[in-house]
């Protein structure tokens, strides 16, 4: 098989990179490889949420982002933000966002790591799937976005967004801006393929 495009080994890389962020704190080596980053400014919105991450890697601690993290993303019940595809197309978390996921994932012939505690619509995992789909050249990828990811995502990741700490926050911007574009570059791939959801 032909080596992924550019493009596409470059949307598996972020889907990889916000699947790690989302799921636990960056460590340092983490948090320095994002500050030695350098963005192209090419006048976009995502190139702009990119320097915006970048500047603030530089700017943060592991040791705060453990706290950060568990403070906003998981919480001693829950946290700022809770990432989930049930919490927000159902408003439960192990709701029927999760059955339908869980279908498809099997069907495409996925299935949840033993060692996983989180539910499989985490977005965490949701972004490490879209990564094997894309890596895997699946034509189930914008099928699989447009089910799964586009009615949320996005929402989620602009709640993170909002946060008060700087490196959540401009992940959470980042994050946004680049489901917006994927959902725009897929939504018309999507259209071609119906989304092969069964209803119970």
């Amino acid at each position: 098989m032909n080596e992924l495009n550019e493009s596409d080994a470059l949307r598996a890389d972020v889907y990889r990179l916000l699947a790690r962020l989302l799921r636990e704190a960056p460590d340092a080596g983490l948090l320095d490889w994002l500050a030695g980053l350098e963005v192209e400014a090419d006048g976009t919105l995502l190139a702009e949420r990119w320097a915006a991450l970048i500047a603030a890697a530089r700017e943060t601690t592991a040791e705060a982002q453990a706290r950060a993290h568990f403070r906003h993303l998981v919480g001693v019940v829950q946290g700022d933000v809770t990432p989930y595809a049930s919490w927000y197309r159902n408003g439960e978390l192990m709701d029927a966002a999760l059955v339908d996921l869980r279908r498809d994932l099997k069907a495409l012939g996925f299935q949840r790591a033993e060692h996983s505690r989180d539910p499989e619509d985490h977005l965490a995992a949701l972004a490490e799937v879209m990564a094997m789909l894309i890596e895997a050249r699946s034509p189930d990828e914008a099928r699989f976005f447009m089910a799964h990811l586009a009615p949320w995502a996005a929402d989620c990741l602009a709640d993170l967004g909002r946060v008060e700490t700087p490196f959540q926050a401009r992940l959470g911007q980042l994050g946004q801006a680049f489901i917006e574009q994927e959902g725009r570059r897929l939504e018309a791939e999507a259209q071609q393929h119906p989304v092969r959801i069964v209803e119970p």
